[in-house]
Formats: structure tokens, C-alpha cells, sequence
């Protein structure tokens, strides 16, 4: 068994659509990214590959290319879930918390463990997402961005 653990985070701008976990949550503003800046995914994406013994996410998506821009994280999720499987490993399980003031995602948790378990082909037990605030403190806390950490544990194959 292997153990991964990922971080992200982006800072809120308006002009943008706020998408976490492949949703779009209607907000004033949304994460300033060089893809849609989908801070759930992100850290799922480098979970994995951390795991795996793989590089970073900014290895494999590098947002110098222009191919990367505005895509859907979904997509960057999806091809994680190839490399992992490339290298026989399979997912027992993901766990995820997002940072942030605002707004409130419980309402949305559900389709965005479905678009998870639809990108990697596991179950939506398989995932967990929660959310929490920062108690007023640093960036998160003064509402300027949005952060997100994940563990995965993937199992190898034979």
C-alpha cells in the first residue's frame, strides 16, 4: 500500500467561475488559475501522483503550456488516474478537506464525488470531501482564496 498526500491553493478573482470538484458553484468570484484552478482536484491530482512516486501535477500540466489553459481539472484528474494505473497501483481510497470562508459546498458535494469517482472509474465510498472554515486567519480566513489538502491510499495490482 502506498499513501499520498496533496495541497493546493488559489487565490479568489472575480471574472472567473468558482469550479471545485468539476462543479461550477455560483459565487461573486472565482480561483485564478492557469486551468479552471480547481483547488480540490489539484491536490487530488498531486495525492496520487505522490503516491505513485510520480512527479507533481506541475510536472505533467506545466502552465507554460497553452494546451493546459482554462481545461477542465476533471480532464488533469482523469489522465492522474491513467499514469497511476500505468504503474499497477489502484485506489483504496480518497480524502480531501477544503479551506474556506465562503460559500458553503455542502449542497454540492455529491455531484463532485461523482465527478471523481466518473474521472478515476471508483466508487463515490471510495471518497470523502469535507469543507471547513479558517476561522477568520490568513488568507483563507480574510476570504482572498481558497486551499485544499487530500490523502489517497492506492493499493498495488498484480
Amino acid at each position: 500500500m502506498k499513501i499520498g498526500f496533496g495541497y493546493d491553493v488559489h487565490k479568489f478573482a472575480t471574472g472567473r467561475n468558482l469550479v471545485l470538484g468539476g462543479v461550477k458553484i455560483p459565487f461573486k468570484k472565482g480561483l485564478l488559475g492557469h486551468s479552471d484552478a480547481d483547488v480540490l482536484l489539484h491536490s487530488i491530482c498531486d495525492a496520487l501522483l505522490g503516491a505513485a512516486g510520480l512527479r507533481d501535477i506541475g510536472y505533467y500540466f506545466p502552465n507554460t503550456e497553452a494546451k493546459w489553459k482554462d481545461i477542465s481539472s476533471l480532464m488533469l484528474l482523469k489522465e492522474c488516474g491513467r499514469l497511476i494505473k500505468k504503474k499497477k497501483l489502484r485506489i483504496g481510497n480518497i480524502d480531501s478537506t477544503l479551506l474556506l470562508e465562503e460559500p458553503k459546498i455542502s449542497a454540492y458535494v455529491e455531484k463532485m464525488k461523482m465527478n471523481i469517482s466518473k474521472a478515476l472509474g471508483i466508487k463515490t465510498s471510495q471518497i470523502a470531501i469535507k469543507s471547513t472554515t479558517n476561522e477568520g486567519l490568513g488568507f483563507v480566513g480574510t476570504k482572498k482564496g481558497c486551499s485544499a489538502y487530500s490523502v489517497c491510499l492506492l493499493i498495488e495490482t498484480r
